[in-house]
């Protein structure tokens, strides 16, 4: 189990981890029956945050299994838009580092999947649904940020590594699906309207940013430019649909400089804001360039290490250069919807 383990901490944080287990002093509860009665058993655990992805797949996933899922979220309380009797459990979680809490994207991507394996194991589901879309799922490794560990949060080679520690601590033979891995997170949320009747997925939550660097006139916006909001602002573009742009920081993207684009009251207009803005713009324009037949080498790698794990007989190499490229068709499409002065089509041009 240590090994299984190991092997998967290491592989999406990147960092060399050391596990020691100790002696409880108290006894532990005893519990009667072997699992715990979250809900009656279910088809499939979903991984469900507030993000639009999430909600657009647990539509999806209602449409075809009813009320068969359980919606598993980390937070301290369940969110009011799920008031419609659909399952769903909130996992408060923290991990103290010394005097602080641990508070890095990458083991909370290990929490999250660990959380949502053990919902499975409790429900007796045997498949978590990752929500993702192929551009969340495979763009970070595919465009990494400096020199930064690849983020494998919700990539397919993680959640392999997570199925062998499953099958080594429960016996549990738990998978990890990603029904949306080949579709672009535009075509997922044009799918979702399409079946659904509700404006839910405006009420999502897309930004990195929290209350302290993202808000104007004491409320939280969407700082519009990471590259969470940017691609959700070409997603929702890509699905032929618009969204208030006031829910942004960045409420202008039109504008000839980023200054002038962003919410006249917005406070923290500084060097850090430009970075996560810059980096935003580029991470959409790389990841549409993997589509170019120069780089297939690269392309060609991942979906090699692919292969093994998605247990399917089509071609994976094909199917990601498929996704590449509707992405950077609904990049192109996006930009051009901009003004050519806009300070976006200014730094690609630039880079």
């Amino acid at each position: 189990m240590a090994d299984s383990l190991l092997d998967a901490l290491r592989f999406v944080t990147g960092d060399h981890w050391s596990v020691e287990f100790s002696q409880r002093e108290d006894s532990s509860q005893e519990l009667t029956g072997d699992r715990l009665s979250l809900f009656d058993p279910s088809a499939a655990v979903l991984a469900y945050s507030e993000g639009m992805d999430s909600l657009a797949v647990a539509g999806l996933a209602k449409s075809c299994l009813g009320n068969d899922v359980v919606r598993v979220r980390l937070g301290g309380r369940t969110s009011a838009r799920n008031g419609n009797g659909d399952p769903d459990v909130s996992i408060p979680y923290w991990v103290r580092v010394g005097r602080s809490y641990e508070s890095s994207a990458m083991s909370r991507g290990f929490t999250f999947a660990t959380v949502s394996g053990i919902a499975a194991y409790l429900t007796h589901a045997s498949m978590v649904i990752i929500p993702e879309s192929g551009q969340g799922s495979l763009g970070p490794p595919l465009v990494t940020v400096g020199h930064a560990h690849p983020d494998y949060r919700n990539h397919p080679e993680f959640t392999n590594r997570m199925e062998r520690f499953f099958r080594a601590l429960l016996g549990a033979q738990i998978t990890y699906e990603f029904p949306r891995l080949w579709h672009t997170k535009g075509e997922t949320l044009a799918r979702y309207v399409a079946i659904a009747d509700d404006e839910l997925w405006r009420t999502t939550k897309s930004c990195w940013k929290d209350n302290r660097w993202s808000s104007v006139g004491g409320s939280w916006h969407h700082c519009g430019v990471c590259a969470a909001c940017m691609l959700r602002r070409v997603s929702v573009h890509a699905a032929g649909l618009a969204e208030d742009p006031e829910i942004y920081v960045c409420t202008d993207m039109s504008a000839a400089t980023l200054q002038s684009a962003v919410h006249r009251d917005f406070k923290h207009l500084n060097g850090a804001y430009r970075e996560y803005a810059i980096a935003g713009v580029l991470h959409m324009h790389h990841l549409a360039a993997m589509a170019d037949p120069g780089v297939r080498g690269i392309v060609r790698r991942h979906a090699l290490s692919l292969r093994p794990i998605l247990r399917t007989k089509v071609d994976i190499e094909e199917r990601v250069v498929a996704l590449l490229e509707k992405h950077a068709d609904e990049w192109r499409d996006y930009r051009s919807a901009l003004k050519p002065s806009s300070f976006v089509n200014q730094w690609i041009r630039r880079n």
